[in-house]
C-alpha cells in the first residue's frame, strides 16, 4: 500500500516540479476523504496538480470555471424538455464526477458558491425536489485567487469549513523552475500519466485511514491545540468539533503516507497549518488573514507532550 502511494506521488512530482510537500498534503486530503482549497496566484500549477491527481488515481475529471455570471444550474445540472417524449429530461452538470476542479471559486457570486455545499458535505445534490447521489469517491479541489485581487467574493466561514485543508503552492525554487524552462510545462507531461490505482484500491486505502492508531497522548495533544483556539484571547474563532475531527483525520492520512500505522505528534504538526489556517481568525483583525500567524503561535506555545 505504501509503495503504491509512493509511486503515485512520484508520478505527480514529475509533472509538478519542486512541490513534493504540497503534493503529499493534497494526497493526504484525498485519502482522508476531504476537500481541498488551493489559494494562490494564477499560473502556479493549481490546475496541473488537479489533472495529475485525477490521472494517476484513475478518477473521472471535470472542471468548472467560476465566473460572476455562473448559475447554480451550470454546476448541478438542469431539466430540459424533450419534445419527442413530451417529458423533462435531467441533464447532469459537471458536479457529477469523481474529481471536480472548481477553478477560481471566489470569482462566482455567493449563490453559485453555495451550490457546492450539499455536494461537499453529503455527497449528493437536491435538484428540483429530487435527491441525486454523486459518484464515489467525490473529491473537490477548489482554487481561489487572493482576496486582495479585484472581482472576488470572499468565501464565508460556513463554506471554508467544508474544506478539510487549504494549501498554497507558492513560487517554484530556482532549480525546479530551471528544469521547467528546459523541459517544457508540466501540462505537456499530463498525457503521459497513466492510472496507477483503480477504484477498489483507492477505496481500500481510504478505508485504512480511520484505522491508523492514535494514542491517548496524541489525542490529548489535539485537544490542547483545539482548547487553546477556544480560550486564548487572540483567537476570534476557535476550532469547531468538525475542525478537531479534521485535524486528527488528516494526521492519520499523513501517517499512512509516511508508511506508519500510528500517529505521532509530528504528523499533527505537519497538517495543522493546512487544516486550521483557514478556520481561525485573529480577534484584532477578524476579517483579515491572521489564521497562519495563529497556527504558528500554536506550534510554538502548545507542548506536544
Amino acid at each position: 500500500m505504501h509503495a503504491q502511494l509512493e509511486t503515485c506521488l512520484q508520478a505527480v512530482d514529475r509533472v509538478l516540479l519542486g512541490k513534493d510537500r504540497q503534493v503529499r498534503l493534497a494526497m493526504t486530503c484525498l485519502l482522508a476523504k476531504g476537500h481541498l482549497l488551493i489559494e494562490d496566484l494564477p499560473g502556479m500549477g493549481k490546475t496541473t496538480l488537479s489533472h495529475a491527481l485525477a490521472k494517476v488515481l484513475g478518477l473521472s475529471f471535470q472542471r468548472i470555471q467560476f465566473t460572476s455570471d455562473l448559475l447554480p444550474g451550470d454546476i448541478l445540472g438542469t431539466s430540459v424538455f424533450d419534445k419527442d417524449t413530451g417529458q423533462f429530461v435531467f441533464h447532469p452538470g459537471p458536479v457529477f464526477t469523481e474529481l471536480l476542479l472548481a477553478d477560481e471559486i471566489n470569482r462566482a457570486t455567493p449563490k453559485s458558491q453555495s451550490a457546492l455545499l450539499e455536494a461537499m458535505e453529503e455527497g449528493q445534490v437536491t435538484i428540483e425536489g429530487a435527491t441525486r447521489p454523486l459518484p464515489e469517491p467525490f473529491f473537490v479541489i477548489a482554487t481561489q485567487n487572493p482576496i486582495t485581487q479585484g472581482g472576488t467574493f470572499a468565501l464565508p466561514e460556513s463554506q471554508l469549513d467544508r474544506f478539510l485543508m487549504r494549501l498554497s503552492l507558492g513560487y517554484p525554487g530556482r532549480a525546479a523552475e530551471r528544469a521547467l524552462l528546459l523541459g517544457g510545462s508540466g501540462r505537456e507531461q499530463l498525457p503521459k500519466l497513466e492510472a496507477l490505482l483503480d477504484h477498489s484500491q483507492l477505496a481500500a486505502i481510504q478505508d485504512e485511514v480511520p484505522k491508523i492508531y492514535a494514542s491517548d497522548a496524541v489525542i490529548d495533544y489535539v485537544l490542547r491545540l483545539v482548547d487553546a483556539t477556544r480560550t486564548q484571547p487572540a483567537f476570534a474563532l476557535g476550532l469547531s468539533p468538525r475542525g478537531s475531527l479534521a485535524l486528527l483525520s488528516a494526521a492519520r492520512a499523513w501517517a499512512l503516507l509516511e508508511g506508519r500505522d500510528y500517529v505521532i505528534p509530528e504528523d499533527v504538526q505537519t497538517v495543522l497549518p493546512s487544516v486550521a489556517g483557514h478556520r481561525l481568525r485573529d480577534r484584532a483583525d477578524p476579517a483579515g488573514q491572521g489564521g497562519n500567524a495563529l497556527v504558528q503561535w500554536l506550534l510554538r506555545e502548545i507542548p506536544a507532550l
